[in-house]
């Protein structure tokens, strides 16, 4: 059975919903999963087949700064070689963020396999999003 590691910062809940989501979605397609929030603990890169990073857009569409990003300098070591899925919502701007993001983790050696960005709450047409990249992945 292959094991997927999901880490996320939620601010207003809506990351958090996603990262619910995918961790539904990868256990019905057979997955292993361990969803953490970075708030409350951590996860060990190592031990996971995929790994998905959750975090919302802050400031001027960057990655939340007090817990998200001391969290993803503390993995970055052990991120190379691994699938990678990165994911968040954001309230304003277009998604700059996620492409920084993705071009941080992209340099740290993952393999970035996709990333999947939601306008403030997550709706239906959020959810199936998250189950397609999931089919995508099983």
């Amino acid at each position: 059975m292959s094991k997927a590691g999901i880490a996320y910062w939620s601010g207003t809940g809506n990351t958090e919903a996603m990262a619910k989501a995918f961790g539904t979605s990868l256990e019905k397609s057979g997955f292993s999963v361990t969803c953490i929030n970075v708030s409350n603990g951590s996860l060990d890169v190592k031990d996971f087949d995929l790994i998905l990073l959750g975090c919302p857009a802050m400031g001027s569409e960057e990655l939340e700064s007090d817990e998200f990003e001391p969290f993803l300098a503390s993995i970055e070591a052990d991120l190379s070689g691994k699938k990678v899925v990165l994911f968040g919502s954001y309230d304003w701007g277009s998604g700059d963020w996620m492409e920084s993001f993705k071009e941080r983790v992209e340099a740290d050696g993952a393999d970035v396999v996709d990333t999947l960005i939601q306008n403030n709450a997550p709706d239906g047409d959020c959810f199936e999003r998250i189950d397609a990249l999931v089919a995508k992945l099983a």
